[in-house]
């Protein structure tokens, strides 16, 4: 059997593709969180093991030789062995062990995933936990996600997909916006209120969903948006107008009268959907790891989550 020309193999061959794929240095350096010159280093490293180029450098990019086109294919599918050899391993016997890699977006991922990754690590000796919390969507495969937690209307159809927890959104404002501007009775009423925005959805308009399944579709002149939850539920809770807001988030202040809803008839309608999916290749179907978590978030959010227990103790 053959063996690698080069020592330390493994990272440098990452390296070459990581710098493929981002077309620069600086690109894979940061991709893979390390500085440029580390990346230079090891691209020198693995010519002088070849003894041939294997990019033609210029000032504006970077381009593959023809022996570096030929590398680049087979360690593409050396690193792809290898990630499956890791991940065949990982799925013997019963005990979840190696690092357990989950995705969530920033909000759901900090309040309801987070304190779970400690409680695992307690449980299982030989597991660790990497939370990557982000709104963008990841790649499952590219990115070695183990499982990642998706707000959508349409899950993945390349991925094993397992609905976690059912959602509800509202309009939400502070009891002191109330007093000051009065509550809206009537969807109309709301084109004389400021309001405040999710700055990649929301638009200039509000769809709500009245009583009798209609669909209400109601200008809205949002003067404050902003691209995350955390950051509009303060400017709600700052007495700045009304917003739509999840309830998976607004339970607590509504239970200590810091938040009321408003026009509850009338639930929104977003394009997040009203559900949480656990999305997963098929790969990691049977792998120990996934599956304890999937344990541990089906014990948290069923029956009843956690934000409606808050909002009904009885529940």
């Amino acid at each position: 059997m053959t063996t690698p020309r080069a020592g330390p193999w493994l990272g440098s061959w990452q390296a070459f593709v990581k710098v493929v794929e981002a077309g620069s240095m600086a690109g894979a350096a940061r991709a893979m969180n390390c500085t440029r010159a580390q990346v230079s280093k090891q691209m020198a490293e693995l010519e002088a093991a070849f003894g041939v180029r294997l990019l033609e450098r210029s000032t504006r990019r970077l381009a593959l030789t023809p022996a570096g086109q030929v590398f680049h294919q087979h360690a593409q599918a050396a690193l792809e062995s290898v990630a499956a050899a890791e991940l065949a391993v990982g799925n013997l016997g019963d005990e979840p062990a190696g690092v357990l890699r989950v995705s969530a977006t920033l909000t759901f991922g900090r309040l309801y995933v987070a304190p779970l990754l400690p409680q695992l690590a307690a449980q299982h000796p030989r597991l660790s936990c990497e939370l990557i919390l982000t709104d963008q969507l990841v790649d499952l495969a590219e990115e070695q996600i183990d499982l990642a937690l998706r707000m959508t209307r349409s899950p993945p159809e390349d991925a094993v997909v397992r609905r976690v927890v059912t959602l509800a959104r509202g309009i939400f404002a502070a009891p002191a916006y109330l007093a000051a501007q009065g509550t809206p009775l009537r969807v109309a009423d709301l084109a004389a209120h400021q309001t405040l925005s999710y700055l990649l959805t929301d638009g200039n308009r509000w769809r709500l969903i009245g009583p009798d399944g209609q669909e209400h579709t109601v200008p809205v002149t949002s003067r404050v948006r902003t691209n995350n939850t955390d950051g509009l539920l303060d400017l709600t809770l700052a007495g700045h107008g009304l917003a739509i807001l999840p309830t998976y988030l607004t339970a607590p202040h509504v239970a200590a009268g810091r938040l009321r809803a408003v026009l509850p008839g009338y639930p929104p309608h977003t394009p997040f959907g009203d559900h949480v999916y656990a999305c997963y290749t098929p790969s990691r179907a049977r792998v120990p790891k996934v599956r304890v978590l999937l344990d541990a978030l089906a014990a948290q959010f069923e029956p009843v989550p956690p934000w409606e227990r808050l909002a009904s103790p009885t529940a």
